[in-house]
């Protein structure tokens, strides 16, 4: 028996559960399957279980791409807006949280029942758990459809939707089919990586600040690049967020962020103190004070912290007032300007998104259809990689809008 659809969705996370309803609701006829038992998983663990679905305030300059202005068509035609109202029909409450970041009051689940409503709405049909054994192009069918074998048997189809998400959280399903459905059908990939994702220290260098393990503090961070010009130090990438300590290296929204910016062989810049004027405060105290530096320095950053940093040079260990003037410099240098070299991350395991994907020179900005007619990306499978935020869930939504809409107009031409 041949399955017969308008169009397969191939992919049940936030981009093809968001795609396949709004297209089954402009009178497509979809099929939604998915190799997993589950659906939306990364919608489920997402926000600590709250969900960050959007962010008040997105832009382009929110998304790293090779090519930085394709998202923009698609982020403008679905606004954060749009989504917050689909929400507020669904009397979903949430909340701002930090920096624009909205989050369910309640629970991902709140986002999940809803996107499985629109499809329900949509007349979409789910087939779960289903693998996708080959994928056939109209061309070589000769048949002027694509021909897909799959667990549930032989399904045919005008158009095929791949929303199968990166290589991040291989755990909870995440596998590299997309990327193999783009290779064989002649589309270019930007190298994988994985993104918003803690980094690693060698465990020798970093023995003094394992210790320092589930503390966190605001900072200032930045990537050095390699080409230290004064014209390329204008272009560094800066973060205004809380880091955190672990015990192999470094996490936290500053590192998560500019882990998606880091490059193997590239060093960070911390500013541990950030909007204090250190070295002044120090020649102050100095003058002051009795106490030991550790002591002084705890009254700026974190008491652990401080002993951590003094406990590396016997200068740092006395009484502030006995300390040389070049010493307190020093350090008050040092804890404005750290400068580390990663080592690694801890890959796609602990990895919240895929940085890289399918090349979007192959596809469409307006339709997300690639160059191969019929078959279409959306979502984190794309070149289109958000900043930590709830940015990767609004490109989401917007990508698998702007290919609902193409769906529909196509299905619109079609002879009755």
């Amino acid at each position: 028996m041949i399955h017969r659809f308008d169009v397969v969705v191939i992919g049940a996370g936030a981009a093809g559960l968001f795609c396949a309803g709004l297209a089954g609701q402009r009178g497509v006829k979809v099929l939604l399957l998915d190799h997993s038992e589950k659906v939306a998983e990364k919608i489920r663990i997402s926000g600590g279980g709250r969900c960050n679905f959007t962010n008040r305030e997105v832009g382009p300059a929110n998304f790293l791409s090779q090519n930085p202005h394709f998202c923009r068509s698609a982020l403008s035609r679905y606004t954060p807006q749009d989504f917050i109202a689909l929400l507020q029909r669904y009397d979903i409450a949430f909340h701002e949280k930090h920096k624009g970041q909205l989050f369910c009051d309640r629970s991902a689940e709140d986002v999940i029942t809803m996107l499985l409503a629109e499809c329900a709405a949509g007349h979409v049909t789910r087939w779960q758990p289903c693998g996708i054994k080959s994928l056939l192009s109209p061309e070589q069918t000769g048949t002027g459809v694509y021909t897909m074998d799959s667990d549930h048997g032989l399904i045919e189809a005008l158009q095929v939707v791949v929303a199968t998400g990166g290589l991040s959280i291989p755990k909870i399903g995440a596998t590299d089919f997309g990327y193999r459905i783009a290779k064989q059908f002649g589309l270019r990939l930007v190298e994988p990586k994985p993104a918003l994702v803690p980094l690693t220290f060698d465990g020798e260098a970093w023995a003094p600040y394992a210790q320092l393990a589930g503390l966190a503090l605001p900072v200032l961070i930045e990537t050095t690049p390699t080409d230290t010009s004064p014209k390329q130090r204008k272009k560094a990438v800066v973060f205004s967020e809380d880091l955190l300590f672990t015990h192999r290296g470094l996490s936290g929204p500053a590192v998560l962020q500019m882990s998606s910016f880091w490059r193997q062989g590239q060093t960070l810049r911390i500013n541990l103190a950030p909007g204090m004027d250190l070295p002044a405060t120090l020649l102050r105290a100095k003058a002051s004070s009795k106490r030991l530096i550790a002591n002084e320095l705890a009254n700026w950053v974190p008491g652990r912290l401080a002993d951590a940093w003094v406990s590396q040079d016997l200068n740092l260990q006395r009484p502030i007032s006995e300390a040389t003037d070049k010493a307190l410099l020093t350090v008050a240098e040092r804890l404005a300007d750290w400068v580390l070299t990663p080592t690694g991350s801890e890959g796609y395991k602990k990895a919240e998104v895929t940085v890289g994907g399918v090349d979007t020179r192959d596809l469409s900005s307006q339709t997300m259809e690639s160059k191969q007619p019929g078959l279409y990306f959306i979502g984190e499978v794309v070149d289109v990689t958000g900043w930590l935020g709830g940015y990767n869930f609004q490109w989401a939504w917007a990508s698998g809008f702007a290919c609902a809409e193409a769906l529909a107009a196509r299905h619109a031409e079609q002879p009755v």
